[in-house]
């Protein structure tokens, strides 16, 4: 038995490949440093459900029609969906979608994180929803429909590139899950449901958040290595750095560290900040080094996207769903390519508890 499923190969996918040993990630054949120098969130779509569902000729016109759709949805938001977590309450939403298994549902879950993300922060706060533009990319009208008002070209662009990073990313807690519900042909917003339900996990999609405590616990960039010793001493660890499958530096990492930097040049991050940020993470690498030379710990996806987001206005409790928003279609493609080609999951297990008691 492998633990945890360690090294067990369950699925064959066309989606992503996710290169380990050499930091690479590919999306459906393009590399992910050559996806975000100009793709649209709506181009990934596109490269992903490409031959699994029939596609609109206008997609980015069929996926501002779909987040128009699901909007209406925001309706049925009471007291008692928003008082939930952020992500709770996208989990809930969510649900009220159809389940089926067409390119209209498919579109519409796409769509829905990044409609009833903003409306339940705003909802939250005691504003009313704003309706999505149909008009607008997938990024910049998310942005809108959160802050009342259109982002900054450098704002859309940097949100767009972190939807891009995290589309897909091989066989992951959350897209197995949405994997094994699909395979039981229940249906597109099941397995989505299944995929958001392990992201919301601290193991999984929550980590981002605690990147930004530890930035403001340690204050100023001197007193980064003090602060980060202290926090290994205690058994703690440093947040934003280690992954399960990367042993040299994960590729979305610089994907992401390159868009905030685009974002503090617009003025959009404090540059105080970012420097805390950038003296955090060589202080980390260094003492990560020196204390665990035999354990590769190199920056992770979830250290720069704490910055962006946080510089996009979102909440530290709502991370989760902008995460979702993004990975979203990974979970729709992969729940149709398991629908399609693959069988019935059903793993083995190893019973070790007692015996059957012989009769005397």
């Amino acid at each position: 038995m492998n633990s945890g499923l360690e090294d067990v190969v369950a699925a064959e996918t066309v989606l992503s490949d996710v290169d380990g040993a050499n930091g690479r990630l590919v999306i459906r054949g393009v590399s992910l440093d050559e996806l975000v120098k100009g793709s649209s969130y709506e181009d990934v779509v596109a490269l992903l459900l490409d031959g699994f569902l029939p596609l609109p000729d206008d997609l980015p016109a069929a996926l501002g029609a779909a987040r128009v759709e699901v909007f209406r949805h925001t309706a049925s938001a009471d007291a008692g969906i928003v008082a939930l977590s952020p992500v709770d309450g996208l989990r809930a939403l969510m649900a009220r979608l159809g389940d089926g298994e067409d390119i209209n549902t498919a579109l519409c879950l796409v769509a829905a994180p990044a409609v009833f993300t903003p409306a339940l922060l705003r909802l939250q706060r005691g504003l009313e929803p704003i309706a999505p533009d149909a008009g607008l990319g997938h990024a910049a009208d998310a942005l809108r429909m959160l802050h009342g008002a259109l982002a900054s070209k450098e704002q859309a662009a940097a949100l767009n590139r972190y939807l891009v990073t995290v589309v897909d990313h091989g066989l992951n807690a959350s897209t197995f899950a949405a994997r094994v519900v699909a395979s039981t042909q229940a249906g597109l917003t099941s397995s989505v449901l299944a995929g958001l339900s392990a992201l919301k996990g601290p193991l999984h999609g929550g980590a981002p958040g605690p990147v930004l405590d530890m930035l403001d616990g340690v204050g100023a960039p001197e007193d980064a290595p003090a602060w980060l010793q202290d926090a290994l001493a205690r058994g703690e660890r440093l947040m934003g750095f280690g992954h399960r499958v990367y042993r040299v530096r994960d590729p979305r990492a610089d994907a992401l560290k390159g868009a905030v930097r685009l974002l503090a040049a617009s003025g959009a991050i404090e540059p105080g900040r970012l420097a805390l940020a950038e003296a955090v993470e060589q202080a980390a690498l260094d003492l990560l080094k020196r204390k665990k030379p035999d354990r590769p710990l190199e920056t992770n996806v979830e250290f720069y996207t704490a910055l962006l987001l946080e510089a996009l206005g979102f909440p530290r409790d709502a991370f989760t769903c902008v995460f979702a928003m993004g990975r979203v279609t990974g979970w729709v493609a992969h729940a149709r390519e398991q629908a399609l080609g693959g069988r019935l999951i059903r793993p083995k297990s190893v019973y070790v508890g007692p015996e059957v008691a012989k009769a005397a």
